[in-house]
Order: structure tokens, then C-alpha cells, then sequence
């Protein structure tokens, strides 16, 4: 079994629907993803992952530093929580294999609440990761570049897709 097939394996395990190796260059990134955290997310200027926060990189920072990873393992889960725990896990695992720099991305689901809605700190900064979205990475466009299930919800209850990656050296 290869590595990738290891971590795909892995990511399958913690409850993924589908687990994928691409290339950064498979990525779409594209820095209007910024407006729409602005203009559409209840978290902008609140949560602890969040790109408006003092001191975080703009998306076209993130852009050059993640097109120097070699491989991205797309996780694709229904449940938030899944996709950020999976993801994580093979961050872990991948450091664990001497990937130094493996980093996982996902829509922070860690906690019920984010501490930062109150103002206080990340209560757990060592698993808390920006989301694709937050970076300058357009979701929508890459998960269908991969032919990865997505489309906006219409209806309550309707069956979400949420993406998480982690960003390798291998």
C-alpha cells in the first residue's frame, strides 16, 4: 500500500465519503472567496479561524504558500465535524511519517461555540484550521473540477457536502 493510499485509507476510516489525492494544481483558488466570508458567513470578525482576524494572512499570502506542498488529500464528508476530525487525523499521521509541514484545512467544528464569539482566545489552537473558503480557495469550483459532489442547498435538511484538505510533502 502506498502512503496516499494509506492516509486515504485513513481519512475513510474516521468516516469520509470520499478521500482524494490531487495536486496543488488542481486547487482553485481565487481571492474573491474573501467576499463572501465577508458578506455571508455569521463568523466574520468573531471566530478564531477566521481570515478578518488581526494579523491573518490574506488569501493571496495563503495562495503562495500552500502551492509549495506536493500533494493535497481531499476529504469530503456530509458532516463538518467529520471532514475536520478525518482530516486531522491524517495531518497527524503524516507528520507522525516525517511530513513536518503536513497541515489539514477544514471548517473549524471543534467546539459548540467559538471562544472568539466572546472575544477570548482559541480554546484548542492546535487542532483549529481555517476553512478552503477562508484562504482563497473556491470549494465549489475545485470539488467539481474533481467531479466531487457539491451544490448550494435549497432546502433545510438537504443533504450537505463539506471539504477538508491536507496539504503534504509527499
Amino acid at each position: 500500500m502506498s502512503t496516499t493510499d494509506k492516509y486515504i485509507a485513513l481519512a475513510l476510516a474516521h468516516g469520509a465519503a470520499h478521500a482524494l489525492a490531487v495536486t496543488p494544481e488542481e486547487i482553485v483558488f481565487d481571492g474573491r472567496t474573501l467576499i463572501k466570508c465577508m458578506f455571508g458567513c455569521n463568523d466574520w470578525g468573531r471566530g478564531c479561524t477566521c481570515p478578518s482576524r488581526e494579523g491573518a494572512l490574506k488569501p493571496w499570502e495563503w495562495e503562495k504558500l500552500l502551492r509549495h506542498y506536493k500533494t493535497v488529500l481531499i476529504v469530503h464528508a456530509h458532516d463538518k465535524r467529520v471532514a475536520q476530525k478525518a482530516s486531522y487525523a491524517v495531518e497527524r499521521e503524516a507528520f507522525l511519517d516525517g511530513d513536518a509541514l503536513a497541515f489539514s484545512m477544514s471548517d473549524c467544528a471543534i467546539c459548540e461555540t467559538c471562544a472568539g464569539h466572546d472575544g477570548a482566545p482559541c480554546r484548542n489552537i492546535k487542532m483549529a484550521r481555517p476553512a478552503f473558503h477562508s484562504v482563497g480557495i473556491d470549494v465549489f469550483s475545485t470539488a467539481r473540477k474533481l467531479g466531487l459532489p457539491i451544490q448550494p442547498l435549497r432546502e433545510p435538511g438537504e443533504e450537505q457536502n463539506w471539504y477538508a484538505a491536507v496539504w503534504m510533502d509527499r
